[in-house]
């Protein structure tokens, strides 16, 4: 969730995040039988020690980030004095002797070797995009502490520079509203049948083995290599739940472990996750309704929250009648209450104006005027239109396709979509949508992983988000028996650490990562 990446689909401007990410929604058992693939009688990371230790035991070369000049990460991680590096892990952990394939990793080595705690690996939501250009955002969040860590990024096998499925998407994300009536959902459902199957012909070798128990697997043999007895982690958005994942499969390996903007473990998963954050998007879109209501004089969308949303009503009934012209852009009910749902993370008032905006100019295109898009609403609109971020879209359907098997009858779909149209949501239809997962040509070889763990972590949700929901955090609070939870009150933010700023939560956060010890009871900040 850090610059653009975290759950669903939701993007800051000029960053995309990606797609319906924690998209976000599985339960299954981890202490029942592991894999098909896996013996059963193996420790809690699936794999016995002895045949990893090619892959533990790698010497990791280290060199300039930047591949080319062209590469604007890489060459942000060199001039902040990180290195980078590929390791080998196993394609599939039940056969490790078999295909190797290369995680990428970078590294912003401690400057204060004196009191140096150990690594940190970071991940920043998504899933999928990639999290190698973390280490020297972070750095500046923690202030002096960040100078006791070696600072970690990892992209995820599938994403970014680790051996990445790449499914060649017309689109960057799956995430799409059902349209007009039973012909409109039909053609979402056409669309993820479409799009499934161009993962399973460019990447159908892959597949199979892309989910967040072997993404937990290789962060293990990351730490084996690095010669680290145990890691610190900070994750957010999806990130949450591949901490808890790594948390349960190798409990004595976790050191300091912050989960911001936490995933529920049961509700994790393509269709369950943003189910459940619907009715958090529906009071987030009155609440932006009032913020829009009190500038009527700029944005001309009513004077009143009522007169906002019957406006937003309109733009989509017009956009079921016939796409709306934004531009170079056409824009149907498929695609307007994404546009509504991505701003709707984020209560500062930067993010209710860019919304605003937005609005305002699909409320000209459905009255049949010139409608030019704001700079924020063209790159929202090339990111669903257009492939121009589509290997982020396919990796992360398929890390979510791999962890939990979806309902794979239309109708049951359908019914939700109707139900939630019925009950008068503007949201709620898209949240109940289809996913690829419906069609995905391998079905998921572990069961999701039984969260429940009494590894120390620090929890941290702000109250509103729309992503990761506060009932989230609430619940990963009690799966993790020995955790704290911070909250943000009277926010709506998702990934809090990064992008608020708030100093009552970083404190917090910055104090449990230099001291190692959690706050003794949890701990509440009031929104600025």
């Amino acid at each position: 969730m850090i610059r653009g990446r975290s759950l669903p689909a939701a993007r800051t401007p000029s960053a995309v995040r990606a797609a319906a990410g924690m998209l976000a929604a599985l339960t299954l058992t981890a202490s029942g039988p592991a894999a098909a693939s896996v013996p059963a009688s193996v420790p809690a990371g699936g794999v016995r020690a002895p045949a990893l230790a090619r892959f533990e035991h790698q010497k990791i070369t280290w060199t300039a980030c930047a591949t080319g000049p062209s590469d604007e990460v890489g060459q942000a991680l060199d001039r902040a004095g990180a290195q980078c590096a590929a390791i080998k892990v196993p394609l599939d952990y039940a056969h490790p002797a078999r295909r190797a394939i290369t995680v990428a990793v970078s590294r912003l080595k401690a400057t204060d070797t004196r009191h140096r705690v150990g690594a940190m690996v970071l991940n920043g939501g998504g899933p999928g995009g990639g999290s190698i250009d973390l280490p020297p955002d972070i750095r500046d969040l923690l202030g002096g502490v960040g100078a006791r860590y070696d600072l970690i990024g990892m992209d995820p096998r599938s994403s970014g520079r680790s051996t990445p499925v790449d499914c060649h998407w017309p689109t960057s994300t799956w995430m799409r509203a059902p349209g007009n009536g039973r012909k409109g959902f039909d053609e979402v459902v056409a669309l993820e049948r479409g799009l499934a199957a161009d993962c399973e012909r460019t990447d159908g070798d892959l597949l199979p083995y892309i989910s967040t128990r072997n993404i937990a697997r290789d962060m293990d043999v990351l730490r084996a290599a690095l010669g680290e007895r145990r890691l610190s982690y900070y994750g957010a958005s999806y990130g949450t739940y591949l901490g808890a994942v790594y948390a349960r499969m190798f409990p004595g390996h976790v050191d300091r472990m912050v989960l911001d903007s936490a995933v529920d473990p049961g509700n994790y998963g393509a269709r369950r996750m943003l189910a459940d954050a619907t009715g958090a998007n529906e009071a987030a879109l009155r609440d932006w309704a009032a913020w829009t209501a009190a500038r009527d004089a700029r944005y001309h969308l009513g004077g009143t929250p009522g007169a906002v949303l019957a406006a937003v009503n309109r733009v989509i009934a017009a956009s079921a009648r016939h796409p709306l012209t934004v531009g170079g852009y056409r824009v149907d009910a498929h695609v307007v209450p994404f546009v509504l749902f991505n701003g709707l993370d984020d209560d500062r008032d930067a993010a209710s104006a860019s919304l605003a905006g937005a609005v305002r100019v699909l409320a000209e295109a459905a009255a049949g005027w010139r409608a030019e898009p704001t700079a924020d609403l063209a790159d929202t609109l090339a990111f669903v239109s257009t492939g121009v971020e589509e290997a982020a879209g396919g990796s992360q359907a398929a890390i979510f396709c791999g962890d939990r098997a979806v309902d794979r009858d239309p109708d049951a779909y359908w019914r939700d979509i109707r139900a939630a149209t019925a009950d008068g949501q503007v949201l709620g239809p898209m949240l109940h949508d289809i996913s690829p997962c419906a069609f995905w040509p391998t079905a998921p070889r572990e069961r999701p992983t039984a969260v429940r763990s009494g590894v120390p972590a620090l929890i941290v949700n702000s109250t509103g988000d729309t992503r990761t929901t506060y009932q989230d955090a609430e619940a990963l609070h009690r799966r993790l028996t020995a955790s704290r939870l911070l909250t943000l009150r009277g926010a709506r933010i998702h990934a809090v650490y990064p992008r608020y700023g708030d100093a009552c939560v970083n404190t917090v956060i910055n104090a449990y990562f230099r001291t190692g010890s959690l706050p003794p009871t949890d701990v509440t900040c009031a929104s600025r």
